[in-house]
């Protein structure tokens, strides 16, 4: 699936404002992930071995923002933070050089 930009004119039309946001599928083939994304998940592959996973550059394909969805055998009997840990502690010094990062552990439903 292609990415897609999207605009959305706000309500408050005497300011003259605009919003332009980057929309992207979760379902993207492998060759269109990003060189970030790729490295993430090569990350999180090697130390998790997770069950499932998802890797999204939510920042318009720069790297600086990232939204990950993964499950692991290795999150059973783990409160929500303990897995949040594993998986930052994973990703180790790469985790340090993003400005933002959105984590969904368990069984993730991702929209």
């Amino acid at each position: 699936m292609a990415w897609c930009l999207r605009r959305t004119v706000t309500s408050c039309r005497r300011l003259g404002l605009a919003i332009y946001q980057t929309v992207a599928p979760f379902n993207t083939t492998v060759n269109a992930k990003t060189e970030g994304e790729k490295k993430i998940a090569n990350l999180l592959t090697e130390k998790l071995n997770p069950t499932y996973l998802e890797v999204r550059d939510v920042s318009g394909g720069c790297g600086a923002m990232y939204e990950i969805a993964i499950d692991s055998e290795q999150f059973s009997g783990k409160r929500l933070v303990q897995q949040h840990r594993l998986v930052t502690e994973a990703l180790g010094p790469v985790v340090k050089t993003l400005h933002g990062l959105t984590i969904k552990t368990g069984n993730p439903v991702v929209k």
